[in-house]
Order: structure tokens, then C-alpha cells, then sequence
């Protein structure tokens, strides 16, 4: 773990262990930059014109996360918390304070079945989402891609809000 309760991913270890490694260091990343902030701090958009927030952030990564491994790797149906073909950018939109800790263990309840969705699979294992075919490897590391530019962008949220800086 590193300062932050980050799990450090291993120097020497498999192709799947270390994607899956990396993924979960962005995932506990985008947690960190979440913590200590109020409610109404977390659904604040500081970066005008943007209506980018920390809440907007884990509701969206929570649809990634399900669209990406459920949609993907199983044949579980995907329902999505927030979006729909109305309403494709509700994630973003209608945050409500009161709801930002049941939105955060939709968060961590959509990981788990994302952790479960590709349990047993080979980063060979080929997907299937909306008659596109994916390998584990590659939704892997665009996951990771996904996380790193949004924990970017959270970074930058964090600073705006309080002052809080680190990678």
C-alpha cells in the first residue's frame, strides 16, 4: 500500500494480475481524491464552463464499470443506475448531496461485479458488447486509460475545491 492506502501494483507478477493491479490502484485513486470532501463540495463543478464533479465522476465510472465487464464478459443484463437512451448524460446531471453515499456503493457495488465478470477469464478471452468483439487485455488497459484521464481531471477538481494536490 502506499501513503495514500493505494494497493501497489506488483514489479514481477502475470499480464492479467498486473492490468487488474493497475486498474484497482486508478479505481482506489479516484476514492482518495473523493475523501474528506462534504457532499456538497463532491457536486460542485469548479472548472467552468465544465459541469465536471467528483459525484459526476463516480456516478459515470459506476456505468463504465457495468457497461465495460457485465456488458462485455457475461450474460447478465445491463442496467445501468443512472443513463439511459433518454437520458445518456445522467450520470453527469441531477446529483443530488443526499444521495452521494448511496451512489458510492452503487460505485463499489459495480466493481465487485466487475471483479466477479472477469474472475476466470484469460486476457485472451474475447467479449462481446453491442456486436463488437473485445479481449480482457483490451478492455483492461482502456480501463485503466478510462480511470487515468478521469483521475485527472479529479485532480484538478480537488485542487479547485480545497487545495489538495497529489498524483
Amino acid at each position: 500500500m502506499d501513503l495514500n492506502g493505494r494497493p501497489d501494483p506488483p514489479t514481477e507478477a502475470g499480464e492479467k494480475e498486473t492490468l487488474v493491479a493497475f486498474l484497482d490502484f486508478q479505481r482506489a485513486t479516484l476514492r482518495w481524491k473523493c475523501e474528506g470532501l462534504t457532499p456538497e463540495q463532491l457536486g460542485t463543478a469548479v472548472l467552468a464552463p465544465s459541469p465536471l464533479t467528483l459525484h459526476g465522476l463516480i456516478r459515470h465510472l459506476t456505468e463504465v464499470e457495468v457497461g465495460w465487464f457485465v456488458g462485455t464478459f457475461t450474460d447478465e443484463p445491463v442496467i445501468y443506475a443512472y443513463t439511459s437512451p433518454d437520458n445518456p448524460d445522467a450520470d453527469w446531471n441531477d446529483l443530488h448531496p443526499a444521495a452521494y453515499a448511496d451512489d458510492l456503493r452503487r460505485y463499489d457495488e459495480a466493481v465487485d461485479r466487475a471483479r466477479a465478470a472477469i474472475t476466470d477469464l484469460d486476457p485472451d478471452f474475447v467479449g462481446e458488447d453491442e456486436g463488437q468483439r473485445f479481449t480482457l487485455r483490451w478492455v483492461l488497459t482502456h480501463m485503466i486509460e478510462e480511470y487515468a484521464r478521469h483521475n485527472g481531471h479529479a485532480d484538478l477538481l480537488r485542487e479547485h475545491l480545497d487545495g489538495a494536490t497529489g498524483e
